[in-house]
């Protein structure tokens, strides 16, 4: 069950990643619709608990909460986690966003709320001048994504990621702060 939230938008809220969540998010190693598109390698529990001890990233579940869920520990039926978004490495160089949802949720615009929602988590956390991410030239939905909020193009790593039997280009992208418009 997702903790404490730690911030909130119109529609959705990023709360805590706890340990109870990782079978959830054991789902971004297992689904074929969310590991090819994000080029998830197949994790079993045990390492993903061994990943939960080690993280030096942000990781937040993306919750639909009840008009009453608490911020604390929402009770079992007051939240509803539709995917994950973390930051990574933002305290030693320039942070980068990774995102995810189920597929159920696709094309609702939680995606984008809940990235901008990350975004601004992000600079209002840590004095940096830019956030990066990252998207496979193919997942046009995700680079529309990064597109709507601002981020620039910066490059493109060919063959960056082997998934599903081919080699991937990954298209990088940098929002620098002072072109946040949160």
């Amino acid at each position: 069950m997702p903790g404490a939230r730690v911030t909130r938008g119109e529609r959705v809220a990023l709360r805590t990643l706890e340990r109870g969540d990782l079978s959830f998010v054991q789902r971004a190693c297992t689904d074929p619709d969310l590991r090819y598109p994000l080029g998830t390698p197949v994790k079993n529990r045990t390492e993903l608990e061994e990943g939960f001890e080690d993280r030096s990233d942000d990781r937040f579940v993306v919750c639909l909460d009840a008009p009453d869920a608490p911020p604390g520990a929402p009770d079992e039926g007051d939240t509803e986690p539709i995917g994950v978004v973390s930051v990574q490495d933002a305290d030693w160089k320039r942070p980068e966003l990774g995102y995810w949802l189920v597929p159920s949720v696709h094309g609702e615009g939680y995606g984008t709320e809940a990235v901008s929602l990350a975004v601004d988590y992000t600079f209002r956390t840590y004095d940096v001048p830019a956030i990066g991410a990252g998207a496979f030239a193919s997942n046009d939905a995700s680079r529309g994504l990064l597109e709507s909020l601002g981020f620039t193009e910066e490059g493109c790593r060919r063959k960056f990621m082997y998934v599903d039997g081919e080699y991937r280009d990954m298209v990088q992208y940098g929002l620098l702060r002072e072109e946040w418009r949160g």
